[in-house]
């Protein structure tokens, strides 16, 4: 079967002077049959191009699926009477989300279980369900929490009555999938954040329990475009908090838990550049803010005189000060130093440090944890280290395993290795990367290799463990993450060299990478494959026109390729909260560097790599229409006779279809199209390490 070829329809774009020519620009129009048979055309040449490789996904998902422990249990956290977890058995799609009614941890073996909610069922006559948030009411008698059966960002609040196990009448739609509902503290009343025609949230409501939806109150209205809301609750339960927030700015409203139907406190008006986050403990506000401080600083502010700041933490350049978690009788603050996450204690005045055994690992704090903890749950892991979870003594400061998560099948960590790596950028910044690997990888000399990169918005890209991960490793794969500029790695300053008119640094970081390891024998480029989605997948599509004769193969998923035109479109989701990052195309200067990057307006007449491309067509992130549009300019440009694929979610959006299984069986076929590119088949004998 011969790949589609999209027809060509002159349309012509011009600004600053500048005409682009984009003749796809037609595939936009998801309402155009033609659009959706071209769709479902390149789905049937993917069909075609991975039918003979059927053979080695299925023996890659059933490896990976030999890996699924048969149940997962997450350590239960306390909540008044109550301990909540989550547990996944081995047979199911989704996660149960369960309680115990218990005095304390060492009761619980004993205490019956209750469900509180079984995704299972949800999903039941459902091709695709995704539930985020949940909230429990302050007497422990409702569950709040959303449901989303469509892919997009609209979701929908539902009601459960614990005690009678059934929903409530109260059905909000057309809420934020995250960050956008909180109970009052008596229970009667949920606040929550809608989405516009664009699906930003911007408005803020509040519902009386058991009262018309029509009849809600709106609280607040977020005008500026480029803003959203977002509404979250202080550790404490005493206040509620909504979040203005844009790429640069931010501006938060307070109000009494307690008095829902008070009015709302303003701390700080918004100002140009100033971030700032607010935490309740004891009599005070504690703020992180980036004034006068890049990496952050941290402010006390007592609650009868909010005008007051005292300097609690200094800014450091060495330290990234993130996020605050105050309990009754500890401070922590989570952040980043030396490359890594960390977590410190107040200890008179100053941070201190817990330490860890390994050189490369991920910290975090548990969210959702209780005031009144008297041990806090920290949650480590690393690229050999599965997921461990850690009880901290607030009174002792000792701290002790509780859990390690469960890996299935034969798993002897001392057969794998992990490295930190720095290569040098071309403006001599050294970029670090992590790798993971089995002993023996490199006996034969380079191997097998796939590099993967996000570095946007200040994300992060931690060392963390994945047990599906290890079949692949057994085959003598290598897998690194380069953590390019774009990121938040090595602190603020980290992202901000790799975004607006800095932006390019995310890919040369990116091709250094990939330079050093060819350079240092890990891999040749043969070999190797890049991997990126969404942001990475746009880091991904830049490297293929850069630099792509450094790879085989290369893997965007729900990429985000066609910039300029996206940003230009202002009734596209997302569009003018990102002018902060990528920059605005109505200014020229942001114009012209856009384009100077773009990968749908830089394909060349050239060589490109294997490439395996993925997308969603109810994706409200990144349209399909952009690695569509991409893939069909390639496919008339490029100088090859290289494969070229792209598998279109018919019922999906921007994470792909939901549910385990799924997942496992998408990224196998994903596996298997890179190995067969890649020549990576066999299993790697036990042997020395490198």
């Amino acid at each position: 079967m011969k790949p589609p070829v999209a027809k060509r329809i002159p349309h012509p774009h011009e600004l600053h002077g500048d005409v682009r020519e984009d003749d796809y620009y037609w595939l936009k129009d998801r309402n155009n049959p033609e659009v959706i048979e071209y769709v479902e055309e390149e789905n049937r040449y993917f069909e075609e191009i991975m039918r003979p490789l059927e053979e080695q996904a299925e023996q890659i998902y059933e490896s990976m699926v030999d890996r699924v422990p048969d149940s997962e249990v997450k350590v239960p956290v306390q909540h008044g009477p109550y301990f909540y977890y989550s547990r996944l058995d081995k047979d199911k799609q989704y996660p149960i989300y369960a309680r115990k009614r218990a005095a304390s941890r060492e009761f619980l073996p004993e205490a019956p279980e209750e469900v509180v909610l079984d995704l299972n069922e949800l999903a039941k006559d459902s091709d695709y369900l995704s539930v985020t948030v949940q909230r429990i009411s302050s007497n422990h008698n409702c569950l709040a929490y959303l449901e989303n059966r469509d892919g997009t960002d609209r979701y929908t609040i539902h009601v459960k009555d614990l005690e009678t196990d059934e929903l409530l009448p109260d059905r909000i739609p057309d809420v934020f999938l995250y960050g956008s509902m909180e109970w009052s503290r008596c229970g009667d009343y949920i606040f929550y954040i809608t989405v516009d025609e664009n699906q930003r949230p911007y408005r803020l409501w509040r519902h009386r329990l058991g009262s018309e939806v029509n009849n809600d109150e709106l609280v607040f209205e977020e005008k500026d475009e480029t803003f959203t809301l977002f509404v979250s609750k202080s550790q404490s339960g005493k206040f509620i908090f909504v979040y203005s927030h844009s790429k640069t700015s931010s501006e938060i409203r307070m109000l009494d838990a307690d008095a829902p139907l008070s009015p709302w406190q303003l701390l700080d008006a918004r100002r140009d550049g100033i971030l700032y986050d607010v935490e309740h403990w004891e009599d005070d506000l504690f703020i992180l803010t980036n004034e006068e401080a890049l990496n952050f600083q941290l402010l006390r502010c007592p609650l009868n005189d909010l005008e007051s700041r005292v300097k609690v933490i200094e800014h450091s350049e060495e330290r990234y000060l993130q996020a605050i978690y105050p309990f009754q009788d500890m401070l922590l603050v989570a952040g980043r130093e030396n490359g890594l996450t960390q977590v410190w204690k107040i200890q008179d005045g100053e941070l201190e440090r817990f330490e860890w055994e390994e050189p490369l690992y991920t910290v975090a704090v548990l969210s959702d944890q209780s005031y009144e903890a008297t041990e806090v749950l920290l949650q480590y892991e690393s690229l050999l280290t599965p997921k461990t979870t850690f009880g901290l003594n607030l009174v002792t400061g000792e701290k002790h395993r509780l859990q390690v998560a469960p890996v299935s099948g034969e798993y002897d960590r001392s057969s794998y290795r992990q490295e930190q790596l720095w290569a040098e950028a071309e403006d001599g910044v050294n970029v670090p990367m992590t790798a993971v690997y089995r002993e023996g990888a490199f006996d034969d000399g380079p191997a097998p290799l796939i590099l993967y990169g996000y570095g946007s918005y200040g994300a992060n890209s931690d060392p963390h463990f994945d047990p599906y991960r290890l079949p692949l490793l057994d085959k003598g794969v290598v897998f690194v993450t380069a953590q390019v500029r774009g990121g938040s790695e090595m602190g603020r300053s980290w992202y901000e060299d790799g975004k607006m008119q800095k932006k390019r640094n995310t890919f040369t970081d990116f091709i250094a990478a990939a330079k050093y390891l060819i350079e240092q024998d890990y891999t040749t480029p043969n070999q190797m494959a890049a991997r990126g989605g969404s942001a990475g997948g746009l880091l991904v599509g830049a490297v293929a026109n850069m630099a792509g004769e450094l790879f085989k193969v290369i893997v965007p998923a729900v990429p985000f390729v066609d910039v300029v035109t996206t940003m230009l479109d202002t009734t596209i989701p997302l569009t003018t909260l990102e002018w902060d990052e990528w920059g605005n195309p109505q200014d020229r200067e942001d114009y012209f560097y856009m384009k100077s990057y773009s990968p749908y307006d830089n394909v060349e007449a050239k060589d490109y790599p294997h490439m395996y491309i993925t997308t969603g067509l109810n994706d409200p992130r990144v349209g399909y229409w952009e690695p569509a549009k991409w893939v069909a300019r390639m496919r008339a440009l490029k100088t090859d006779d290289n494969v070229i694929v792209l598998k279109t979610n018919m019922g999906a959006g921007h994470f792909g279809k939901s549910g385990r299984f799924n997942h496992l069986k998408e990224a196998a076929e994903c596996y298997a199209f890179i190995l067969d590119k890649l020549g990576a088949t066999a299993e790697l004998p036990i042997s020395n390490p490198r």
